[in-house]
């Protein structure tokens, strides 16, 4: 028989329905106990109504309290305390004083005075109240507690999200600038008809991306797809000196990562690599698992770090003599989406040979995009980039509230 699965429900979910749970819970335990130490002790079974008024007093008193208590919970420590213990000695007061009165009705043979009645049996109320009264106070100091705990990681998943769409949205106008300008160089060199190709590229570029959640994450397939359409777009403007390789492991394609994190480093291998040498260079990207790991690189055959080319739009980075770069806009925005992502359990390293070449290298937990994914065009794993096509994917009280 197939069995369904089922969550239990936390016990203070609904706060007045556990309020009552411990509540007979508590003042029935209490009864019980009560009751067999009685009959063990030799008493009749009369003793038992004596016993049930005494609870019930307890019980009905014990509601007043947490009217009382769910008001004084929130007030400066010094008026909670204070008038929770002149409340608490009156309620113990009024307790013993209605005990006495039963004692004295049940044992009218009784020599001894109210008064010595009232202070012989007022320790037991003193107990019943004072535990309930602490632990009133202890469980719901506790909810509170877990309450401001689940707000605080609430806004932190807030704040990490709005980061993220922040360091996201970034990347367009940088992107935009670079790309409309490439496109008024070309119609100032009066070449129209690449200018309107690069155009209708862009179109298709900004479709593919701007419909992806900022803060959110596409498969490495994705990622590669979108690069394609950048690359593309930046190929009208370099033609032949733009070369590019990819090379991709096949169970590394469906491993997802924050969208859009790879082309600020292929645009900045094409401005300080394929731009920077008449020849061009080549760019390379390149993704593996590394056990539980994704490993992606980015590198170029550019200069590198050269001392009449500094990129300043790398985050710290560490030439072969140990020397700091400053950083700049593009790159820094990869680190700050890293760390937001991933915290410290993530890798960016940058690569710098004093032979030339340029690689950075970002390492995260891999993280599958799963069977249930819509399925996308897979890039070629090996090889240079074809031309691109348009991409058609484009939710405090405390527990006690029956007054």
């Amino acid at each position: 028989m197939a069995v369904l699965p089922s969550k239990p429900a936390p016990f203070f979910a609904n706060k007045n329905r556990a309020f009552w749970n411990l509540q007979f819970a508590g003042w029935g335990g209490a009864m019980l106990l009560r009751a067999v130490t009685a009959i063990a002790n030799g008493q009749s079974l009369d003793f038992m109504v004596p016993l049930a008024i005494e609870i019930v007093t307890g019980f009905s008193i014990s509601l007043i309290l947490s009217v009382v208590y769910r008001k004084l919970i929130n007030r400066r420590p010094l008026v909670t305390w204070g008038v929770t213990a002149i409340v608490l000695a009156i309620a113990v007061g009024i307790y013993a004083a209605i005990d006495g009165w039963v004692f004295m009705l049940y044992r009218p043979q009784s020599e001894s005075s109210f008064a010595a009645i009232l202070v012989g049996i007022s320790m037991l109320p003193f107990t019943l109240l004072g535990t309930w009264s602490a632990l009133y106070y202890a469980i719901n100091y506790f909810l509170q507690v877990e309450e401001q705990t689940d707000r605080l990681e609430r806004l932190e998943a807030q704040a990490t999200s709005a980061q993220l769409a922040m360091l996201r949205y970034q990347l367009n106008p940088h992107f935009l600038f670079n790309t409309l300008n490439s496109i008024s160089t070309l119609v100032l060199l009066k070449q129209t008809e690449p200018a309107n190709a690069m155009l209708t590229r862009l179109s298709s570029f900004l479709r593919h991306t701007l419909i992806s959640q900022p803060g959110g994450k596409v498969t490495l397939a994705q990622e590669i797809e979108t690069l394609k359409l950048y690359l593309g777009i930046e190929r009208m403007r370099f033609e032949e000196r733009l070369r590019t390789e990819f090379s991709i492991e096949p169970a590394a394609a469906h491993a997802r990562l924050p969208s859009m994190l790879l082309q600020p480093l292929v645009e900045n291998a094409i401005k300080y690599a394929v731009s920077a040498q008449e020849e061009g260079a080549r760019i390379s990207v390149a993704a593996r698992l590394v056990g539980n790991r994704l490993r992606v690189t980015v590198s170029d055959t550019g200069p590198g770090l050269q001392a009449s080319q500094m990129r300043p739009s790398l985050p710290l980075a560490i030439t072969g003599e140990g020397q700091a770069v400053s950083t700049g806009v593009g790159l820094p925005n990869i680190r700050n989406r890293l760390a937001q992502a991933y915290g410290d359990d993530h890798l960016f390293e940058i690569r710098t040979p004093p032979e030339g070449g340029f690689t950075v290298m970002i390492e995260i937990p891999h993280d599958s995009a799963g069977a249930e994914e819509p399925a996308e065009p897979q890039p070629r794993i090996s090889g240079n980039s074809p031309s691109p096509s348009p991409a058609a994917q484009i939710a405090k009280r405390p527990i006690g509230t029956q007054a």
